[in-house]
Order: structure tokens, then sequence, then C-alpha cells
């Protein structure tokens, strides 16, 4: 037993994090480019103008991903690269990167899976009101419709939007993100009402201009939840817990439910619906019904977890961390057992074939004496993660995991200052090393997690 035969190992990144080119052959302002300019918003000051040059660089890169034996490689599309507007006028010059991008992956044996929507919003449509506006739902469409024609006949993997509990949350909620806003709830919720109806749309389209028959996900991500002990008041407990939502109303995008309900349920939660219906937007069946456009897959971004129990009183409550707990560089902790319950209890409730979209850790990375990155951490933390989804892959249809990053990036407020690739990256020369865990990760893959 373990992982089927057929299982995927791959990695991820997205465009604006590794790809630099900010400027270059016509690409379109997106609300990033805008938002890292303005001093205090970003640590050290640092862009993504450059990043990993990898608009330059990917036929290296992908040599790389070769040689460390992926099977596949999910990345996305710059909205504001192929669509400088976010509408009408195509530029060619960015179709032409993507589709020699997908042409090389495939010559390497490597499967391109697309994510269409990694929070690169063309500033022309923020300008026009962006996810306020209720147009963008048929803009989101209009971009997945060219997406298809363009390269769906030699992609067949999809996912439409990446995270949108943080580019709503810590966009529009807490500012930390671009565009830097801190809007009323009453906005953010009908902000995240277009999101959703965005999603659906664009599973439309696919499905429409799409060259072959496609798969289609969604990848969002959420606190996952584990039981203190395997008695069944606490796996209850850690279920009902998984599924609800912050009692902090500016943290109320950090949830599972809310987001993948609609899609996968065709109903908002109840309970958290009747708690903001003063907040929410005129919301009707006919939305409810392109909201719930039926995918074939679900993809779920999980780096950490809570540990909950039963309490006395019959209610669910978050068990305290000890002192000293491990935590990751960027102040994560480390919880493998995420890795188990998540998949476990959201095969449960939607019933979909699951992929890991991402999963991962910042580590402080040095080219130590010998020229080398030794990342002994990244490897003992991938290790019980990795161990944990195993144990998933007996009991739910368990499709793929994707390791976050394939190698350093601009890692959004934090700028360069956190290191979660499995490839280090030098900035001031573009110089790739393969860390001690990318040969580790294609052990993993070579033996199809046996030995984990």
């Amino acid at each position: 037993m373990g992982f089927a035969k057929d299982f995927v190992w791959g990695a991820a990144t997205s465009s604006y994090q590794i790809e630099g080119a900010a400027q270059e052959d016509g690409k379109g302002q997106h609300v990033w480019d805008v938002f890292v300019k303005e001093p205090g918003h970003i640590a050290e000051g640092h862009t993504g103008d450059r990043a990993c040059d990898h608009y330059h660089l990917f036929r290296e890169d992908i040599k790389l991903m070769k040689e460390m034996g992926l099977m596949a490689y999910r990345f996305s599309i710059d909205w504001s690269r192929i669509l400088p507007e976010g509408v009408g006028r195509v530029n060619e010059k960015g179709i032409a990167f993507y589709s020699e991008l997908i042409d090389t992956l495939l010559q390497h044996g490597i499967e391109p899976y697309i994510t269409l929507y990694h929070w690169e919003l063309p500033y022309a449509l923020h300008q026009r009101g962006g996810w306020m506006n209720p147009q963008m739902v048929e803009w989101f469409g209009e971009y997945a419709k060219l997406v298809a024609e363009r390269f769906s006949d030699r992609v067949k993997y999809f996912f439409t939007l990446n995270e949108p509990q943080c580019f709503v949350g810590l966009g529009f909620l807490t500012g930390e993100h671009a565009p830097g806003i801190k809007a009323p709830l009453k906005d953010t919720f009908a902000m995240a009402h277009h999101v959703l109806k965005a999603h659906g749309r664009a599973v439309q389209m696919l499905r429409q201009y799409g060259k072959q028959d496609l798969v289609i996900g969604y990848a969002p991500t959420g606190s996952m939840c584990y039981p203190e002990t395997e008695r069944e008041e606490d796996v209850e407990a850690a279920r009902q817990m998984i599924f609800s939502m912050s009692q902090e109303d500016r943290n109320w995008t950090w949830n599972v439910a809310w987001w993948s309900d609609p899609i996968l349920l065709g109903h908002y939660p109840e309970k958290e619906f009747a708690c903001y219906e003063k907040y929410l937007p005129k919301i009707t069946d006919d939305d409810m019904k392109l909201i719930a456009e039926p995918i074939d897959i679900y993809g779920q971004n999980i780096y950490n977890g809570r540990c909950i129990r039963m309490g006395k009183d019959g209610k669910p409550e978050e068990v305290p961390r000890y002192v000293g707990f491990p935590r990751t560089a960027i102040n994560w902790p480390v919880t493998p057992e995420c890795l188990y319950w998540g998949p476990k209890f959201l095969y449960e409730r939607y019933k979909k074939p699951i992929y890991i979209t991402e999963n991962g850790l910042s580590c402080h990375d040095v080219v130590s004496l010998d020229k080398k990155v030794h990342d002994p951490n990244r490897i003992d933390f991938l290790a019980r993660y990795l161990h944990e989804l195993k144990r998933a892959a007996e009991e739910v249809d368990l499709r793929g995991y994707f390791h976050w990053s394939l190698m350093d990036n601009f890692e959004w407020a934090k700028g360069y200052t956190e290191r979660f690739g499995l490839i280090y990256v030098d900035y001031r020369t573009q110089e790739r090393i393969f860390k001690d865990s990318a040969y580790w990760y294609r052990d993993v893959i070579r033996k199809n997690g046996e030995d984990l």
C-alpha cells in the first residue's frame, strides 16, 4: 500500500514570484508591479522586477526539473503578460513565452499544470474596480477563454484560482498584500462572491473552448485541523473546527468552508451565512449554479494545522502549543499531522480527488564552504509530512503532490528574505544550486515514496 502507481510528484511556482521581465515584451502592469514600488510594503524594499529571471532562463530551469525527476510542474500565467489591459488586445509575445514554456516541459516529459490566477490582477482592471466590479466575472471568463484557445491543445490540467483566502484577505482586508487596501467587510464579501462566480465562469469557458477533455480544479488554502487523540470525540471536534470560520471579522477570509462549500456543495455554509448575512450582496440561484459548475479535482495548499480536542463543554477547542514548539524560518508551526487529517476531512466532505497543490517550508539556507546547500531541516520536515500524506493516500483518492517551491523566489511581502525552494537561487548572479533536499526529493519520486 501507499501512493498509487500513477501518483504525480511535482513542484510549483507562480509567475510574479519567479519570472522577472516585469517591463519586457509588452507585458501590462498588475497590482503587484505597482504595490512593490511604494515604500514600506515589502521587506528591504525588494521587488519582483527581476526575481529569478525565469522569463529568460526557463529552458535551463526545465532541465533542472528533469534532473530532479519531476513528473509535473504547476505554474501560473501572468494575466497581464498575455492581456496587458486585462481584456481586449492580446500580447502575442506573452503568449509565445508560455507556449514555448509548455512545449519545453513536454519535450522533457514533464506534465504542465496551469494556474490561471495566482494574484496578478491586471492594474487596468483594478482601476475599473477589480474584484469589486461584477464585470470581473466576464473579464476572467474572457481570459480563461484565451488560455483555453491557445494552450489547451497541449495542456490538460488547469486550476482556476490560487488561495482566494489570501488575495482577498491579505489584499483587501488587512492590506498586507497588493493592492494594500483595508476595505469594509461588506466590500470583501461582495468581492468573495465575484471571485467564486469568476471561478465558475472560467470553468465554463475552459470546457467550452478546450481543445481536449480537460481536468479542471481549484486551489484554495486554509488552516487544517487534526485531533489531539484518535478518540471519536476529538476526531469529531477537529472535523467541526476545520470547516468553521474565524470569530474575528477582520480575519473572516481565513477558512475552508466559505470558499469550498459553494463550489463543491452548491451553497454557502448555513450557520456562517446567517451570521454574515447583513454584509452579503444579493445572491441568486443562478449565481450559485454558476459557482457550482462541476470540477474534476480539488487542490489544497497545506502548510500547517491546529491541534483540536473536544472540550468539557462539548465544544471543540484548540490545544495550546507547548513552549518551544517547532517552527520554520518564517515562524510557521511544524505540524505533519495536517497532511493526513486535512486530505481525509476534505475528501470526506467534498468527495473529489485531491492534489496537494502546495506544501513546503522556508529555511535559513546558505551556500556552505563546500559550495553546496545543506538543508537537513527541510528533508526532515518533508519526511515527516510526506509520511503522513502516505497514510492519507491509503484512505482517500489522492492524485498528486506539488512541493512549494521549485526554487527560492520573491516571497510577496517578505521579498527575498525567505527561501522555500528545493533549488537555491543566488539573486546576484542567478546561479541555481540543488539543495540536498532536491536530491532527496528525486529519490522519493524514483521510489514513489515507498521508503517514507
